[in-house]
């Protein structure tokens, strides 16, 4: 029925069709009756209008338990609704994005909702991962992980109704990072709540990647030696010299850094200017610079997880004071001890707080169940995107999952027909870097869902000068040999 009413609407003038929606809302902003979630209660329901961009705000507070308190905020256009419900991530150690997102989205004709889970606003505030008498907060963890998102796109469809007095059309998730593990885990967990989910820079494999971004504070620590930033970057350059002519350009980026074979030992007796002084490259920075690459590895030397890409950025994994994300989660969710002295950690303790990590919480906010079988009868959509330069979150992770999905659903032709991956080479962690990242994903997902046409490409601009087709993985983008390096005609996806 849903999707025989779309058709209806498709066929009337979009003039008619932005009239309908205009005239379908109410001439006030007042505080709408809210029904409970299965498990919720409702606390409290207040609607404040705003000027900029015009719109009511419902907020509904819910609780689960008594002691957590879930805000849900819903964005509603006062004029242009296009029938759409659009959903906001968040990042880090925050659920939701209350900010400019939520009003782009109102801009966009969008019915915007997002939540904060009950937790920190501040996104590296973990202080709620722990009761009072040390014991984890399985509430606010479950509420993080998964359901207060799935809560969220409940309510916002049944305030958007109420406020309009017509149902939404279709549904969006938009987040990156901890907001793309968010939807990964709406497709796996609740796979009717959007029909479209743009997913970027994806923290899947949470338990894993968690701990496995710390590895370079251990390496540092445990090998008593700390190379100076001057001295990475120098090690990163070389990289980028080494492997960038692999796509047939010189541009300064390694399009696919996890096969650049560089070896950091050939800058060892390198002469480095750092703070105007020469500085000699040792055998020590090598060995530092090997071990943060090559990724974490057990007490037998077996790999764990991915390490930094060659040619990303050593600065945040690389910082004396440990990964923020990974070191708030080590101490508050793993070790359940936030005084914990990371620098004490040893490489066999690493590894048994890596497996612990998995083995505790993979369950819980892992966001790695490759059965995406119910999401695909469901007719949703996943596209998601990664910066091949992602110096926060190592992009083999998603790599695995999307692997892992193939061959549970019959392979990558299967696959493709609802879930698409693409990577951008040179973008860092949801933006930035020196790559053209994507121009509209998210226009290119509502073209899929509500049109059919599929991506085949992406198409991605750096500073409105350099353009680029990004590739549907796992083909990549080379350089025909001939035209302007700077713009997408001049390559072919192969």
């Amino acid at each position: 029925m849903k999707r025989l009413a779309v058709l209806l609407l498709a066929a009337i003038p979009i003039a008619a069709l932005l009239s309908f929606s205009a005239s379908a809302a109410p001439l006030g902003c007042t505080a709408p009756a809210v029904p409970a979630p299965p498990g919720a209660r409702i606390e409290s329901v207040d609607a404040a209008r705003v000027a900029d961009p015009a719109h009511c705000l419902v907020t509904v507070t819910l609780t689960h338990d008594g002691t957590d308190h879930v805000k849900v905020a819903v964005a509603l256009p006062d004029q242009g609704w296009t029938g759409r419900l659009q959903a906001v991530g968040g990042s880090a150690y925050v659920a939701g994005d209350f900010g400019a997102p939520l009003a782009q989205a109102v801009r966009d004709g969008y019915a915007g909702v997002t939540t904060d889970a009950g937790v920190s606003a501040n996104p590296l505030d973990t202080s709620w991962a722990l009761k009072p008498g040390g014991e984890l907060n399985t509430t606010l963890l479950t509420n993080f992980a998964t359901r207060s998102v799935h809560e969220s796109a409940v309510i916002g469809k049944a305030v958007a109704q109420g406020f309009y007095r017509s149902p939404v059309t279709y549904s969006y998730w938009n987040g990156c990072s901890t907001g793309g593990r968010q939807g990964y885990a709406e497709a796996q967990h609740h796979p009717g709540d959007f029909d479209g989910v743009l997913a970027v820079a994806p923290a899947v494999h949470w338990g894993q990647f968690a701990v496995a971004t710390l590895w370079p504070h251990v390496v540092m620590n445990q090998e008593h030696h700390f190379p100076s930033a001057c001295v990475l970057t120098a090690f990163r350059e070389a990289a980028i010299k080494a492997c960038d002519p692999r796509d047939g350009v010189v541009n300064g980026i390694v399009d696919q850094p996890e096969l650049c074979g560089y070896d950091p030992r050939q800058l060892v007796g390198t002469q480095v200017l750092c703070d105007g002084q020469e500085v000699t490259v040792t055998a020590a920075d090598a060995e530092v610079v090997r071990k943060i690459w090559a990724g974490p590895v057990d007490e037998h030397g077996r790999k764990l997880w991915a390490g930094l890409p060659k040619g990303a950025d050593f600065t945040w994994l690389a910082s004396p004071a440990g990964f923020p994300v990974a070191a708030a989660w080590v101490r508050s969710f793993v070790a359940k001890d936030p005084a914990l002295d990371l620098a004490t950690i040893t490489y066999p303790r690493f590894a048994e707080l890596f497996r612990q990590s998995v083995r505790e919480f993979d369950d819980v906010i892992g966001t790695a169940d490759p059965d995406l079988s119910e999401f695909r009868r469901s007719g949703g959509k996943l596209l998601s995107w990664v910066g091949a330069d992602d110096q926060l979150i190592p992009p083999d992770g998603v790599v695995r999952y999307r692997e892992a999905v193939e061959r549970r659903l019959g392979g990558a032709h299967r696959v493709d027909e609802f879930y698409r991956l693409f990577f951008a080479p040179g973008v860092e962690h949801c933006s930035g870097g020196v790559g053209p990242a994507p121009k509209d994903p998210l226009g290119a997902l509502v073209n899929w869902v509500e049109h059919g046409q599929a991506p085949d490409v992406l198409r991605a601009e750096k500073d409105q000068t350099v353009t680029r087709d990004l590739c549907r993985y796992p083909r990549v983008s080379r350089y025909t040999g001939h035209g302007d390096p700077a713009q997408a005609s001049s390559y072919r996806c192969r």
